[in-house]
């Protein structure tokens, strides 16, 4: 398979016209698996409208939808998979931050781990991150991921059921060790969420994202 059938160009829905983007605070949305771009572009109505938000899709067709990366049946990954869609969408991202004063992500599952990897390689380039019933990926000692540069400063927003059926118990051990040690974690539990989203927590966001990326 080559490189061009691996990694299409980039499929983004914008929540504003092209002329009211500019100068605004990007919010980068990144879906689940099996998901599209289309899946979390609702959000934008409920968050600060002071944010111009940006749905990418994933590069990997699956079933239906798409997957950052490949999984397997327990929901193992490749590292190097994992890379290889970060550089995609950092090679996006770089291709339109100079718009914009600073620049979020919010990612929903699989994308959760794509936005904690993209933190971890830039740490510098982004104001905060959020991460909605997803997990962080195991990647200790892989010299890309320079979590000795994140000191606890980068705000993160983490959601989750604790009775979500799909993230494994040792993703999650995983990600509270992590967490704990390299960002500025606001962390908050639901019930009779599973692997989904609730209009709670997305108030919930939408107060982390004023007082964590607006009012800084």
């Amino acid at each position: 398979m080559t490189d061009a059938q691996v990694f299409p160009a980039p499929v983004v829905l914008w929540s504003r016209p092209e002329d009211q983007r500019s100068g605004r605070p990007l919010l980068v949305l990144l879906h689940g698996y099996g998901a599209n771009e289309q899946d979390l572009l609702s959000l934008a109505d409920m968050l600060p409208e002071e944010f111009v938000v940006a749905s990418l899709r994933a590069p990997l067709p699956t079933g239906p939808g798409f997957m950052w990366f490949p999984l397997t049946d327990t929901i193992e990954y490749s590292l190097d998979a994992v890379k290889k869609a970060a550089d995609y969408v950092q090679d996006w991202i770089d291709s339109v931050k100079a718009d914009h004063p600073s620049v979020t992500l919010l990612g929903f599952s699989m994308g959760m781990a794509m936005a904690t990897t993209l933190l971890r390689y830039r740490p510098a380039d982004y104001a905060a991150v959020v991460g909605l019933s997803g997990f962080v990926v195991n990647a200790d000692g892989d010299p890309a991921f320079r979590d000795s540069e994140l000191d606890g400063t980068v705000p993160l927003f983490w959601g989750r059921d604790q009775q979500d059926p799909v993230i494994t118990p040792d993703k999650i051990e995983y990600t509270m060790g992590w967490v704990r040690g390299h960002v500025k974690l606001t962390k908050v539990l639901y019930t009779g969420m599973w692997h989904g989203i609730n209009q709670q927590e997305i108030g919930h966001v939408s107060e982390f994202l004023t007082h964590e990326v607006l009012n800084k």
